[in-house]
């Protein structure tokens, strides 16, 4: 008969709330009576309280889900979201808190949503979710607290009641991108392609007859709506401008969809993008065709990634790390103010060596 929490107790004489004291609240006991403990219930064949078991009587299970759109492997190779990561899983650990990865791949989104809806997690940290995943809305169902940087109606507006959403960690997107397309427009760029990731949720890579306000992910719709705002105010319509769709946020979407705006006879001079990754692929496709960037085609990007200075980029620097581990502070650590609860980090135009005047030609 396998030994049990009232079997090691007998033997040591102790109840069995001290038991289980000795593995989840050792501070609670001298060292002297814990060893006894443990070293009864290891002559006993007992390994400790069930985890699960334990976690339903304490109604809790001190662990975070994370939502990531791509696959895992994709994520990992994305650098910024690594940064995130790494700021949000330090909050965590200091919390004795872990991370629980819940990635969101287009091709099973019904596997992704199950386990969103089965996840024994705590709390939500929402990182780059498109608005067709339907996770929110059954994050919002399930009533637990959640922090998310993608929806702008959090960052502009009293958060939701009654939704378990507890705060907002980002950027005001379009005012960062806005600033960023002002440069570009201030060289006299007329010809204007934008490379978003996620733009729609069908197709593949290529270009796209929507608006800003059509873009099923908010992030990239809120930098396409700066980009749009800046240009416009220079003089060019929206239906001027270039939109190309990047299929997933990797370096080779970024290289495939500069082609459709790089290999057509009124050539693009300037091509936005919604990330650094997308615009290291677009500076691959310019190479690919002898064109000097910020010469013959100027680039943008956004984020400033750590190979983004390395290749000379002019993007967008937002923090990384401090927004995982501000994420993370608010989930575990929940101010009771809530206008604390929503906190829009500092952006920072970094003007290097890939943007310049639009060619005369």
């Amino acid at each position: 008969m396998a030994a049990t929490l009232q079997t090691v107790a007998d033997a040591v004489g102790v109840s069995r709330s001290t038991v289980s004291n000795a593995y989840s609240r050792p501070d609670q006991l001298s060292l002297e009576l814990r060893t006894r403990i443990l070293a009864a219930a290891e002559k006993l064949g007992y390994a400790g309280p069930n985890p699960s078991a334990r976690s339903l009587r304490r109604g809790k299970v001190d662990s975070i889900g994370v939502l990531l759109t791509a696959n895992l492997s994709i994520a990992f190779r994305d650098p910024y979201a690594v940064s995130f990561l790494r700021g949000l899983a330090e909050a965590a650990e200091e919390r004795r808190n872990s991370l629980l990865l819940i990635p969101m791949p287009r091709h099973d989104m019904e596997g992704s949503l199950e386990a969103v809806r089965n996840a024994a997690v705590d709390a939500f940290c929402v990182y780059c979710v498109p608005n067709w995943t339907g996770a929110l809305e059954l994050i919002a169902a399930r009533g637990l607290p959640v922090v998310s940087g993608d929806d702008p109606q959090l960052m502009r507006s009293e958060l939701p009641p009654n939704t378990g959403m507890l705060g907002f960690v980002g950027i005001d997107d379009r005012a960062a991108a806005r600033t960023l397309a002002a440069h570009v427009a201030g060289f006299g760029h007329r010809r204007v392609a934008i490379v978003a990731h996620w733009a729609t949720d069908h197709g593949g890579t290529g270009p796209v007859g929507l608006t800003p306000e059509d873009l099923r992910y908010s992030v990239s719709g809120e930098r396409t709506r700066g980009y749009r705002d800046a240009f416009e105010a220079a003089g060019v319509p929206w239906n001027d401008i270039l939109l190309i769709n990047a299929v997933e946020n990797v370096r080779a979407a970024g290289q495939d969809a500069a082609a459709h705006a790089l290999d057509r006879l009124d050539r693009s001079t300037a091509i936005l993008t919604t990330s650094d990754v997308l615009a290291l692929g677009v500076l691959d496709a310019l190479k690919d065709r002898g064109l000097q960037p910020g010469r013959d085609v100027s680039v943008t990007g956004f984020d400033d990634i750590p190979e983004a200075e390395l290749a000379g980029l002019t993007t967008m620097r937002q923090p990384s790390y401090e927004r995982g581990r501000i994420s993370g502070e608010m989930l575990l650590d929940p101010p009771e103010d809530p206008q604390a609860r929503r906190r829009v980090l500092p952006t920072t135009l970094v003007v290097r060596k890939t943007t310049g005047p639009a060619p005369t030609s």
